[in-house]
Protein backbone atom coordinates (compact mmCIF):
# COMPACT_ATOMS: atom_id res chain seq x y z
CA UNK A 1 0.00 0.00 0.00
CA UNK A 2 1.66 3.48 -0.91
CA UNK A 3 2.28 5.96 1.87
CA UNK A 4 4.53 8.84 3.06
CA UNK A 5 6.46 6.16 4.68
CA UNK A 6 6.58 3.87 2.20
CA UNK A 7 7.70 6.51 -0.29
CA UNK A 8 9.92 7.65 1.89
CA UNK A 9 12.03 4.78 2.50
CA UNK A 10 12.34 4.11 -1.68
CA UNK A 11 13.72 7.93 -1.79
CA UNK A 12 15.91 7.71 0.87
CA UNK A 13 19.02 6.77 -0.89
CA UNK A 14 18.71 10.07 -2.66
CA UNK A 15 17.79 12.75 -0.48
CA UNK A 16 21.19 14.07 -0.67
CA UNK A 17 20.13 15.57 -4.21
CA UNK A 18 20.46 19.45 -5.02
CA UNK A 19 16.68 19.26 -6.79
CA UNK A 20 14.02 16.47 -7.06
CA UNK A 21 12.72 16.71 -10.27
CA UNK A 22 9.69 15.41 -11.29
CA UNK A 23 8.68 14.04 -14.47
CA UNK A 24 4.83 15.07 -14.11
CA UNK A 25 2.95 14.07 -17.61
CA UNK A 26 -0.59 15.46 -15.87
CA UNK A 27 -2.17 11.20 -16.21
CA UNK A 28 -2.94 9.45 -12.86
CA UNK A 29 0.34 7.82 -11.79
CA UNK A 30 2.29 11.20 -12.09
CA UNK A 31 -0.35 13.12 -10.28
CA UNK A 32 -0.36 10.65 -7.45
CA UNK A 33 3.67 11.03 -6.86
CA UNK A 34 3.46 14.93 -6.82
CA UNK A 35 1.14 15.00 -4.54
CA UNK A 36 2.43 12.14 -2.56
CA UNK A 37 5.84 14.02 -2.48
CA UNK A 38 4.22 17.36 -1.46
CA UNK A 39 2.76 15.19 1.62
CA UNK A 40 5.44 13.71 2.41
CA UNK A 41 7.85 17.47 2.35
CA UNK A 42 5.47 18.59 5.33
CA UNK A 43 6.53 16.10 7.48
CA UNK A 44 10.24 15.78 6.40
CA UNK A 45 13.07 17.93 5.44
CA UNK A 46 13.24 16.99 1.24
CA UNK A 47 15.56 18.27 -1.58
CA UNK A 48 13.13 21.47 -3.07
CA UNK A 49 10.86 19.77 -5.53
CA UNK A 50 10.28 21.26 -9.03
CA UNK A 51 8.11 19.39 -12.14
CA UNK A 52 8.86 19.14 -15.63
CA UNK A 53 6.03 18.44 -18.18
CA UNK A 54 7.18 17.24 -21.65
CA UNK A 55 4.84 18.44 -24.40
CA UNK A 56 5.28 16.19 -27.91
CA UNK A 57 2.38 17.85 -29.76
CA UNK A 58 0.88 14.72 -30.83
CA UNK A 59 -2.39 15.63 -29.82
CA UNK A 60 -5.38 18.55 -30.11
CA UNK A 61 -5.62 18.48 -26.14
CA UNK A 62 -1.77 18.70 -25.72
CA UNK A 63 -1.62 22.27 -24.47
CA UNK A 64 -4.32 21.37 -21.79
CA UNK A 65 -2.81 18.89 -20.40
CA UNK A 66 0.17 21.51 -20.20
CA UNK A 67 -2.15 24.35 -18.45
CA UNK A 68 -3.62 21.13 -16.27
CA UNK A 69 -0.06 20.16 -15.02
CA UNK A 70 0.85 24.51 -14.63
CA UNK A 71 -2.63 24.47 -12.19
CA UNK A 72 -1.80 21.28 -9.92
CA UNK A 73 1.86 22.65 -9.84
CA UNK A 74 0.74 26.26 -8.51
CA UNK A 75 -2.13 24.64 -6.42
CA UNK A 76 1.07 22.88 -4.53
CA UNK A 77 3.45 25.42 -4.87
CA UNK A 78 5.77 23.14 -7.00
CA UNK A 79 7.76 25.57 -9.70
CA UNK A 80 6.49 23.67 -13.67
CA UNK A 81 8.48 24.05 -16.53
CA UNK A 82 6.95 23.11 -19.88
CA UNK A 83 9.89 21.31 -22.81
CA UNK A 84 8.36 21.64 -26.02
CA UNK A 85 9.33 18.63 -28.31
CA UNK A 86 8.97 18.13 -31.66
CA UNK A 87 9.11 14.87 -33.15
CA UNK A 88 9.56 13.67 -37.41
CA UNK A 89 6.66 11.69 -38.56
CA UNK A 90 7.13 8.25 -38.71
CA UNK A 91 6.05 4.73 -37.50
CA UNK A 92 8.78 5.08 -34.46
CA UNK A 93 6.57 7.34 -32.82
CA UNK A 94 6.33 5.85 -29.48
CA UNK A 95 10.51 4.98 -29.78
CA UNK A 96 10.49 9.24 -30.79
CA UNK A 97 8.52 10.43 -28.15
CA UNK A 98 9.93 8.33 -25.07
CA UNK A 99 13.90 9.95 -26.34
CA UNK A 100 12.59 13.35 -27.30
CA UNK A 101 11.42 13.07 -22.95
CA UNK A 102 14.47 11.51 -21.72
CA UNK A 103 16.33 14.21 -23.54
CA UNK A 104 14.34 16.86 -22.05
CA UNK A 105 14.58 15.54 -18.76
CA UNK A 106 18.82 15.72 -18.78
CA UNK A 107 18.84 19.05 -20.36
CA UNK A 108 17.26 20.35 -16.97
CA UNK A 109 19.10 18.47 -14.45
CA UNK A 110 22.05 19.98 -12.93
CA UNK A 111 24.91 17.86 -11.42
CA UNK A 112 23.82 15.82 -8.18
CA UNK A 113 19.95 16.38 -9.27
CA UNK A 114 17.31 13.23 -9.22
CA UNK A 115 14.44 12.65 -11.87
CA UNK A 116 11.45 11.08 -10.02
CA UNK A 117 9.15 9.21 -12.69
CA UNK A 118 5.81 7.61 -11.42
CA UNK A 119 6.59 4.01 -13.52
CA UNK A 120 4.69 1.25 -11.29
CA UNK A 121 4.22 -2.12 -11.39
CA UNK A 122 2.05 -2.62 -14.56
CA UNK A 123 4.35 -0.52 -16.41
CA UNK A 124 7.18 -3.32 -15.44
CA UNK A 125 5.41 -6.00 -16.96
CA UNK A 126 4.60 -4.53 -19.82
CA UNK A 127 8.02 -3.42 -20.51
CA UNK A 128 8.82 -7.01 -19.64
CA UNK A 129 6.57 -8.61 -22.21
CA UNK A 130 7.49 -5.78 -24.43
CA UNK A 131 10.76 -6.44 -24.36
CA UNK A 132 10.95 -10.13 -24.40
CA UNK A 133 8.62 -10.20 -27.73
CA UNK A 134 11.21 -7.84 -29.55
CA UNK A 135 13.99 -10.88 -28.54
CA UNK A 136 15.78 -8.98 -25.78
CA UNK A 137 19.18 -10.13 -24.17
CA UNK A 138 19.37 -10.93 -20.30
CA UNK A 139 19.98 -7.16 -19.39
CA UNK A 140 16.44 -6.42 -21.20
CA UNK A 141 14.59 -8.96 -18.82
CA UNK A 142 16.00 -7.14 -15.93
CA UNK A 143 13.12 -4.74 -16.98
CA UNK A 144 13.82 -1.07 -15.74
CA UNK A 145 16.10 -0.25 -12.95
CA UNK A 146 14.60 1.37 -10.24
CA UNK A 147 17.62 3.71 -9.94
CA UNK A 148 19.88 4.75 -12.65
CA UNK A 149 22.89 7.23 -13.77
CA UNK A 150 21.06 9.78 -15.72
CA UNK A 151 23.10 13.25 -17.11
CA UNK A 152 25.07 14.44 -14.32
CA UNK A 153 22.34 12.93 -11.82
CA UNK A 154 20.18 9.78 -11.21
CA UNK A 155 17.34 8.51 -12.41
CA UNK A 156 14.72 6.82 -9.56
CA UNK A 157 11.33 5.25 -10.07
CA UNK A 158 9.85 5.15 -6.65
CA UNK A 159 6.83 3.65 -7.28
CA UNK A 160 7.71 0.67 -9.45
CA UNK A 161 6.69 -2.15 -6.59
CA UNK A 162 3.42 -0.39 -6.68
CA UNK A 163 0.17 -1.70 -8.53
CA UNK A 164 -1.80 0.27 -10.33
CA UNK A 165 -4.48 -0.42 -8.29
CA UNK A 166 -2.64 0.84 -4.78
CA UNK A 167 -1.93 4.57 -6.70
CA UNK A 168 -6.11 4.56 -7.90
CA UNK A 169 -6.88 4.11 -4.13
CA UNK A 170 -4.58 7.04 -3.38
CA UNK A 171 -5.97 9.31 -5.72
CA UNK A 172 -9.17 8.77 -5.17
CA UNK A 173 -8.97 9.40 -1.46
CA UNK A 174 -6.93 12.56 -1.78
CA UNK A 175 -9.66 13.54 -4.71
CA UNK A 176 -7.39 14.01 -7.62
CA UNK A 177 -8.05 14.84 -10.94
CA UNK A 178 -5.13 14.00 -13.97
CA UNK A 179 -5.64 13.69 -17.59
CA UNK A 180 -6.12 10.60 -19.67
CA UNK A 181 -4.19 10.46 -23.05
CA UNK A 182 -6.32 8.26 -25.71
CA UNK A 183 -2.89 7.05 -27.14
CA UNK A 184 -2.99 5.02 -23.58
CA UNK A 185 -5.91 3.12 -25.10
CA UNK A 186 -5.09 3.12 -28.74
CA UNK A 187 -4.37 -0.83 -29.82
CA UNK A 188 -2.15 0.82 -32.75
CA UNK A 189 0.34 1.34 -30.25
CA UNK A 190 2.42 -1.31 -29.00
CA UNK A 191 2.45 -0.74 -25.21
CA UNK A 192 -1.47 -0.30 -25.28
CA UNK A 193 -1.91 -3.36 -27.32
CA UNK A 194 -0.37 -5.41 -24.42
CA UNK A 195 -1.95 -3.59 -22.00
CA UNK A 196 -5.50 -4.14 -22.99
CA UNK A 197 -5.19 -7.81 -24.95
CA UNK A 198 -2.27 -9.36 -24.29
CA UNK A 199 -1.70 -9.13 -20.84
CA UNK A 200 -5.49 -10.04 -19.89
CA UNK A 201 -5.32 -13.01 -21.95
CA UNK A 202 -2.10 -14.43 -20.40
CA UNK A 203 -3.78 -13.32 -16.76
CA UNK A 204 -6.91 -15.03 -17.91
CA UNK A 205 -4.99 -18.65 -18.59
CA UNK A 206 -1.75 -18.52 -16.14
CA UNK A 207 -3.18 -16.29 -13.09
CA UNK A 208 0.39 -16.22 -11.60
CA UNK A 209 1.46 -14.46 -14.91
CA UNK A 210 2.47 -11.02 -12.65
CA UNK A 211 4.35 -12.62 -9.91
CA UNK A 212 6.52 -14.99 -12.60
CA UNK A 213 7.24 -12.01 -14.88
CA UNK A 214 8.73 -10.31 -11.78
CA UNK A 215 10.50 -12.90 -10.66
CA UNK A 216 12.04 -13.89 -13.97
CA UNK A 217 12.98 -10.13 -14.08
CA UNK A 218 14.68 -10.18 -10.24
CA UNK A 219 16.52 -13.48 -11.73
CA UNK A 220 17.92 -11.36 -14.96
CA UNK A 221 19.00 -8.45 -12.34
CA UNK A 222 21.11 -10.98 -10.48
CA UNK A 223 22.44 -12.65 -13.51
CA UNK A 224 23.78 -9.21 -14.71
CA UNK A 225 25.53 -8.28 -11.11
CA UNK A 226 27.01 -11.74 -11.76
CA UNK A 227 27.75 -10.90 -15.15
CA UNK A 228 29.17 -7.06 -14.75
CA UNK A 229 31.53 -8.76 -11.63
CA UNK A 230 33.02 -10.54 -14.42
CA UNK A 231 33.29 -8.03 -17.17
CA UNK A 232 34.92 -5.41 -14.54
CA UNK A 233 37.52 -8.22 -13.78
CA UNK A 234 38.42 -8.63 -17.11
CA UNK A 235 38.52 -5.44 -18.20
CA UNK A 236 41.17 -4.36 -16.14
CA UNK A 237 43.41 -6.91 -17.34
CA UNK A 238 42.48 -6.02 -21.02
CA UNK A 239 43.03 -2.07 -20.21
CA UNK A 240 46.10 -1.99 -18.69
CA UNK A 241 49.61 -2.30 -21.05
CA UNK A 242 49.31 1.47 -22.36
CA UNK A 243 52.57 3.32 -21.19
CA UNK A 244 52.20 6.40 -24.09
CA UNK A 245 50.60 9.01 -22.59
CA UNK A 246 49.12 10.68 -26.31
CA UNK A 247 47.19 7.33 -26.08
CA UNK A 248 46.46 7.47 -22.65
CA UNK A 249 43.14 9.12 -22.51
CA UNK A 250 41.46 6.94 -25.69
CA UNK A 251 39.55 4.09 -23.89
CA UNK A 252 41.16 0.80 -25.29
CA UNK A 253 41.01 -2.84 -24.77
CA UNK A 254 44.27 -5.22 -25.61
CA UNK A 255 42.99 -7.58 -28.81
CA UNK A 256 44.97 -10.08 -27.65
CA UNK A 257 43.82 -10.42 -24.32
CA UNK A 258 39.45 -10.46 -26.09
CA UNK A 259 40.96 -13.18 -28.13
CA UNK A 260 42.24 -15.31 -25.20
CA UNK A 261 38.49 -15.07 -23.57
CA UNK A 262 35.74 -17.52 -24.43
CA UNK A 263 33.33 -15.72 -26.67
CA UNK A 264 30.56 -15.54 -24.59
CA UNK A 265 32.72 -14.04 -22.07
CA UNK A 266 34.14 -11.31 -24.28
CA UNK A 267 31.10 -10.23 -25.62
CA UNK A 268 30.01 -9.82 -22.23
CA UNK A 269 33.44 -7.52 -21.19
CA UNK A 270 32.80 -5.68 -24.93
CA UNK A 271 29.07 -4.75 -23.78
CA UNK A 272 30.01 -3.71 -20.39
CA UNK A 273 32.96 -1.61 -21.78
CA UNK A 274 30.96 -0.04 -24.11
CA UNK A 275 28.09 0.76 -21.97
CA UNK A 276 30.62 2.26 -19.28
CA UNK A 277 31.44 5.41 -22.11
CA UNK A 278 27.49 5.35 -22.95
CA UNK A 279 27.93 3.48 -26.38
CA UNK A 280 26.09 -0.02 -27.30
CA UNK A 281 26.24 -2.28 -29.66
CA UNK A 282 24.16 -4.48 -31.78
CA UNK A 283 24.09 -8.17 -32.73
CA UNK A 284 25.18 -7.50 -36.07
CA UNK A 285 27.44 -4.94 -35.44
CA UNK A 286 28.72 -7.36 -32.44
CA UNK A 287 29.26 -10.08 -34.82
CA UNK A 288 31.12 -8.05 -37.11
CA UNK A 289 33.78 -6.69 -34.79
CA UNK A 290 34.12 -10.65 -33.75
CA UNK A 291 35.43 -11.41 -36.84
CA UNK A 292 37.36 -8.62 -37.91
CA UNK A 293 39.14 -9.01 -34.21
CA UNK A 294 40.42 -12.04 -35.36
CA UNK A 295 41.52 -10.74 -39.01
CA UNK A 296 45.22 -9.99 -40.15
CA UNK A 297 47.46 -8.66 -37.63
CA UNK A 298 48.47 -5.34 -40.34
CA UNK A 299 44.20 -4.71 -40.77
CA UNK A 300 42.63 -1.86 -39.33
CA UNK A 301 38.76 -2.82 -39.71
CA UNK A 302 36.25 -0.44 -38.37
CA UNK A 303 32.97 -0.68 -36.87
CA UNK A 304 30.60 2.00 -37.05
CA UNK A 305 28.71 2.78 -33.65
CA UNK A 306 26.00 5.18 -33.29
CA UNK A 307 27.96 7.88 -31.65
CA UNK A 308 31.45 6.40 -32.38
CA UNK A 309 33.57 3.97 -33.74
CA UNK A 310 35.59 0.80 -33.26
CA UNK A 311 38.89 0.29 -34.59
CA UNK A 312 41.78 -2.31 -34.15
CA UNK A 313 44.84 -0.31 -34.90
CA UNK A 314 48.52 -1.35 -32.79
CA UNK A 315 47.32 -4.41 -31.28
CA UNK A 316 44.49 -2.65 -29.74
CA UNK A 317 40.98 -2.02 -30.13
CA UNK A 318 39.90 1.92 -29.73
CA UNK A 319 36.91 3.33 -28.97
CA UNK A 320 36.53 6.93 -30.57
CA UNK A 321 33.65 8.97 -29.96
CA UNK A 322 31.99 10.85 -32.02
CA UNK A 323 33.62 14.63 -30.64
CA UNK A 324 37.10 12.56 -31.29
CA UNK A 325 36.03 12.59 -34.77
CA UNK A 326 35.55 15.65 -35.32
CA UNK A 327 37.91 17.34 -38.86
CA UNK A 328 40.56 19.24 -37.58
CA UNK A 329 41.76 22.75 -39.16
CA UNK A 330 44.64 24.80 -39.08
CA UNK A 331 44.40 26.91 -35.63
CA UNK A 332 46.88 30.17 -35.03
CA UNK A 333 48.64 30.32 -31.70
CA UNK A 334 47.70 33.34 -30.28
CA UNK A 335 49.68 33.25 -26.97
CA UNK A 336 51.88 31.62 -24.56
CA UNK A 337 50.96 29.12 -21.90
CA UNK A 338 48.05 26.71 -22.48
CA UNK A 339 46.42 26.85 -25.77
CA UNK A 340 43.18 25.41 -25.86
CA UNK A 341 42.54 23.13 -29.53
CA UNK A 342 39.63 22.85 -30.98
CA UNK A 343 37.44 20.33 -31.07
CA UNK A 344 38.01 18.25 -28.32
CA UNK A 345 41.90 17.72 -28.95
CA UNK A 346 43.03 18.76 -25.87
CA UNK A 347 45.78 21.54 -25.50
CA UNK A 348 48.99 23.00 -26.23
CA UNK A 349 51.82 24.05 -23.30
CA UNK A 350 53.54 26.85 -25.04
CA UNK A 351 56.72 28.07 -24.05
CA UNK A 352 58.83 30.12 -27.51
CA UNK A 353 62.03 31.41 -27.14
CA UNK A 354 61.80 35.00 -26.53
CA UNK A 355 62.87 36.38 -29.92
CA UNK A 356 59.56 33.77 -31.28
CA UNK A 357 57.13 35.66 -28.61
CA UNK A 358 57.59 38.59 -30.71
CA UNK A 359 56.03 37.22 -34.04
CA UNK A 360 53.14 35.14 -32.58
CA UNK A 361 50.95 35.88 -35.38
CA UNK A 362 54.07 33.35 -37.69
CA UNK A 363 52.99 30.43 -35.57
CA UNK A 364 49.89 27.99 -35.90
CA UNK A 365 48.83 24.65 -35.66
CA UNK A 366 48.06 22.49 -38.54
CA UNK A 367 47.79 18.61 -38.70
CA UNK A 368 49.15 16.01 -41.38
CA UNK A 369 47.64 16.61 -44.85
CA UNK A 370 50.62 13.54 -45.98
CA UNK A 371 54.28 14.10 -47.50
CA UNK A 372 55.44 15.99 -44.22
CA UNK A 373 58.83 15.80 -43.62
CA UNK A 374 61.27 16.76 -40.44
CA UNK A 375 64.69 16.56 -39.40
CA UNK A 376 65.38 15.29 -36.08
CA UNK A 377 68.33 15.81 -34.00
CA UNK A 378 71.19 12.80 -35.15
CA UNK A 379 68.66 11.47 -37.70
CA UNK A 380 68.23 12.00 -41.61
CA UNK A 381 65.26 14.01 -42.79
CA UNK A 382 62.18 11.33 -42.97
CA UNK A 383 58.59 11.09 -43.54
CA UNK A 384 55.85 11.82 -40.46
CA UNK A 385 54.26 8.63 -41.54
CA UNK A 386 57.41 6.82 -41.33
CA UNK A 387 58.47 8.40 -37.77
CA UNK A 388 54.92 7.83 -36.22
CA UNK A 389 54.69 4.33 -37.75
CA UNK A 390 58.13 3.53 -35.72
CA UNK A 391 56.57 4.82 -32.63
CA UNK A 392 53.51 2.35 -32.65
CA UNK A 393 50.97 4.99 -33.27
CA UNK A 394 47.83 3.90 -34.14
CA UNK A 395 46.69 5.55 -37.48
CA UNK A 396 43.71 7.05 -36.12
CA UNK A 397 45.71 8.98 -33.78
CA UNK A 398 48.50 10.30 -36.59
CA UNK A 399 45.84 12.64 -37.69
CA UNK A 400 44.99 14.45 -34.49
CA UNK A 401 48.58 15.15 -33.79
CA UNK A 402 49.17 18.88 -33.52
CA UNK A 403 52.16 20.23 -35.71
CA UNK A 404 53.23 23.31 -35.10
CA UNK A 405 54.39 25.34 -37.63
CA UNK A 406 56.61 29.11 -37.82
CA UNK A 407 55.57 30.38 -41.44
CA UNK A 408 56.03 27.40 -43.98
CA UNK A 409 58.33 25.44 -41.24
CA UNK A 410 57.41 22.46 -39.48
CA UNK A 411 59.12 22.92 -35.70
CA UNK A 412 57.70 20.31 -33.74
CA UNK A 413 55.22 17.68 -33.86
CA UNK A 414 53.37 17.60 -30.85
CA UNK A 415 56.35 18.53 -28.53
CA UNK A 416 57.82 14.64 -29.13
CA UNK A 417 59.66 15.49 -31.94
CA UNK A 418 61.46 18.71 -32.55
CA UNK A 419 63.20 19.98 -35.93
CA UNK A 420 67.08 19.87 -35.72
CA UNK A 421 67.79 23.07 -37.71
CA UNK A 422 64.89 25.01 -35.22
CA UNK A 423 66.64 23.85 -32.07
CA UNK A 424 70.18 24.35 -33.28
CA UNK A 425 69.05 27.70 -34.06
CA UNK A 426 67.67 29.06 -30.71
CA UNK A 427 70.09 26.77 -28.28
CA UNK A 428 70.18 27.68 -25.18
CA UNK A 429 67.07 29.39 -25.21
CA UNK A 430 64.34 28.23 -22.64
CA UNK A 431 61.41 26.90 -25.08
CA UNK A 432 59.49 24.16 -24.78
CA UNK A 433 55.96 22.72 -26.50
CA UNK A 434 53.51 19.48 -25.22
CA UNK A 435 50.98 18.50 -26.20
CA UNK A 436 48.25 16.90 -24.02
CA UNK A 437 44.82 15.47 -24.89
CA UNK A 438 41.73 16.55 -22.96
CA UNK A 439 41.72 14.12 -19.91
CA UNK A 440 45.35 14.68 -19.43
CA UNK A 441 45.03 18.69 -20.09
CA UNK A 442 42.39 19.16 -17.55
CA UNK A 443 44.94 17.44 -14.58
CA UNK A 444 47.45 19.37 -15.96
CA UNK A 445 45.76 22.68 -15.82
CA UNK A 446 44.52 21.92 -12.43
CA UNK A 447 47.77 21.10 -11.21
CA UNK A 448 49.09 24.22 -12.58
CA UNK A 449 46.74 26.03 -10.84
CA UNK A 450 47.35 24.37 -7.40
CA UNK A 451 50.96 25.80 -7.97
Amino acid sequence: MLSPQELLRQLLPCTDARTWWLGLSGGMDSMVLLDALVELSREHPLPPLRAIHVHHGLHPDADGWAEHCARECEARQVPLVVERVHLAPGASIEAQARDARYAAFARHMGKDDCLLLAHHREDQLETLLFRMLRGTGLRGLAGMPSKRALARGRLVRPLLEQSRSELQLWARARDLTWVEDPANSDPRFARSALRHNLLPALRQGWPTVDKSLLTLARHAREANELLDERAAEDMQLLTSGIEDLWLAHWPSLSVAGLLALSTARRNNVLRYWLRLHGCSLSERRLHALDQQLDGASDSQPLVELEDGRLCRSSGRLWLLLGRELSPLDVQPILSQGWVILAPDNGALLVHLPAVASRDLDKWNVRYRKGGEVIRLAGRPTQSLKNLMQEAGLPAWLRARIPLVYHGQELVSVGGRWNNETYLLSHAGEDWSLRWEPAEQFTRSAQTDSEQ
